[in-house]
């Protein structure tokens, strides 16, 4: 559905359906005979049929502009819905009106930019479970309290950062952290000042200090060499009680193909590494090979994870870390629990420990809880920390986020109902209206088809459908639109377009913010038909596939 501004009756939308703005101009002898006030005599009809009529030349007017039909022609709504096209210089060709409708986008985003501060947060709770499965009961037998296992928080760390835009290609970021463990702990705060010096790169300023190190004054840089190669810069200067430690480290990288990228990392100071690995991200899969060597640590790295293409967007993953230290396998699974939270989890198998990582996604806010839970390798933890997550996440989605989520998507929907009442009661009306005035031009319509054993609507209902046993308490909420579909067939022939039936002629939308559909029940060459299309399908009737088989 497209919405224009009238300037000519009054300040309010004027709604008018996609398809029949695209066919306006060759359509509109045939609408204006329909809506033309002096074909009805009845004061009532009279009065509906030039409000509408004046909405079908209001649609007309504005097609009839080069301007404004090359604008929805290219973006539809969403560019006739643009502040700032009455200053665009007139005569302009497509290719001009947008690039003028990506400046104004531009700008428009701009002064979003400036007053968005793009907080991030992250904290972690680090959880000691090892009393569940390693307890030396034989020795603290008569310690108060021992009967049940001690579970502890050994660590904690806290981290926040908020981007402040002062210009369109300055920005300044200020950052601090809290970190605790084992009854130690310290924090630091640091204030960086990035610019973008062009559309090939970007520099940045950072100061820091803290209770634990000194000040920090670090300086990045990246660069795009080519359109398919970047490398990346970072050196810093920490000042502490033993002097002054550099570091300095480097990344290299290249686009090997669309989906795969190729990293060369150095990194020079307290831990000097040398490190390369292969990223391939595609729709379906993400994958990644890497080998490091290094003072202290060396090893090498396979990572997979496969995402199931669902509307929770689920995804499986894996890992194997082998080096110097030992061997890390984890492996886990994310799932997308709202609108804007992603549950994830990870059991780690190391060489030394077991433990279970739980992570929450809220918006830009993580929660991560670590949870030790042995220091050997024994069945019992492997197993609750693969299936324990596994049968709290499906208790919790049954008995608390699903109901939870259903409660918000209904109170939602009713908030919508209330503020569009008004509306969807005019919509009403002028529906109701509109199917009055096409009764006579349905009966022409029906007689010529009859006569040739053409195309008519023998039952048509739009709204929301309710064919699942399960969902028997739902109200169905449909109207009757066999008129309005008649009079939209031509030559035996009915199209629809792909856009909102709710803005046809005749149409209003019975059900606010829900699903919704149409259901046809047809008659051609005498053989009845039926077929059901989603709301913004398009439709193109008669079809062989919808003919009713008879004889099952």
């Amino acid at each position: 559905m497209i919405i224009f501004k009238s300037h000519r009756l009054s300040s309010n939308w004027i709604f008018l359906p996609a398809g029949l703005l695209r066919r306006a101009k060759s359509g509109l002898p045939r609408l204006c005979m329909l809506y033309h006030p002096d074909k009805h005599r009845d004061p009532e009809l009279k009065s509906q049929a030039e409000r509408l009529f004046n909405l079908v030349h209001q649609a007309y007017e504005v097609l009839s502009d080069p301007q404004t039909r090359a604008i929805y022609d290219i973006y539809g709504k969403r560019g006739l819905e643009m502040e700032g096209w009455e200053v665009v210089e007139r005569r302009r060709t497509p290719a001009e009106i947008r690039e003028e409708f990506e400046r104004l986008q531009r700008e428009r985003e701009e002064r979003r930019l400036q007053q968005r501060t793009n907080p991030k947060g992250t904290i972690s709770v680090g959880i000691d479970a090892t009393d569940l499965f390693d307890r030396y009961e034989e020795e603290y037998e008569d310690v108060s309290g021992s009967g049940f296992p001690q579970i502890e928080i050994n660590k904690m760390h806290i981290s926040q950062s908020i981007e402040a835009p002062l210009t369109a290609s300055d920005t300044a970021i200020l950052s601090g952290s809290l970190s605790t463990q084992n009854g130690n702990g310290g924090g630091s705060i640091n204030f960086a000042l990035r610019r973008v010096t062009s559309a090939k790169g970007w520099g940045e300023l950072e100061f820091g200090a803290g209770d634990l190190q000194g000040p920090l004054f670090g300086l990045k840089l990246f660069r795009n060499l080519t359109p398919r190669c970047f490398v990346t810069t970072h050196c810093a200067l920490q000042f502490s009680s033993r002097g002054i430690r550099p570091g300095l480290t480097t990344v290299l990288a290249r686009n090997l193909d669309k989906n795969t990228v190729g990293y060369l990392q150095w990194r020079w100071g307290v831990q000097s590494a040398m490190n390369t690995s292969i990223v391939r991200d595609t729709k379906t899969s993400h994958f990644t090979v890497a080998l490091q060597l290094g003072i202290p640590h060396s090893f090498a790295l396979i990572s997979y994870q496969h995402k199931f293409q669902d509307d929770d967007q689920t995804r499986v993953k894996g890992s194997l870390k082998a080096g110097f230290f030992g061997t890390v396998v984890e492996y886990g699974a994310e799932r997308k629990i709202s609108r804007h939270s992603v549950l994830g989890r990870l059991s780690a198998l190391e060489s030394h420990r077991r433990s279970l990582k739980i992570k929450l996604n809220r918006a830009s806010q993580t929660y991560f809880f670590p949870i030790h839970l042995t220091d050997q390798l024994l069945p019992s933890a492997v197993f609750y920390a693969t299936a324990g997550p596994l049968v709290l996440y499906f208790a919790l989605h049954r008995l608390v986020i699903r109901p939870y989520l259903r409660a918000q998507k209904e109170k939602e929907l009713e908030k919508q109902r209330e503020s569009t009442a008004t509306d969807i009661l005019q919509k009403k009306q002028e529906a109701e209206a509109a199917v009055r005035l096409m009764q006579e031009s349905v009966r022409r319509i029906i007689e010529a088809e009859e006569s040739r054993m053409g195309l008519i609507i023998v039952n048509a209902w739009y709204g929301k459908f309710v064919n699942d046993k399960s969902k028997k308490s739902e109200k169905v909420k449909v109207i009757d639109v066999t008129v309005p579909l008649q009079c939209l067939v031509k030559d035996s022939k009915l199209i629809l377009t792909e856009a909102s039936k709710a803005g046809l002629p005749g149409f209003y939308d019975p059900c606010v913010g829900e699903e919704k559909n149409l259901k046809v029940l047809y008659q051609f060459r005498g053989v009845l038909h039926q077929v059901m299309a989603l709301d913004s399908e398009a439709l193109r009737i008669p079809k062989q596939s919808h003919r009713i088989d008879t004889d099952g």
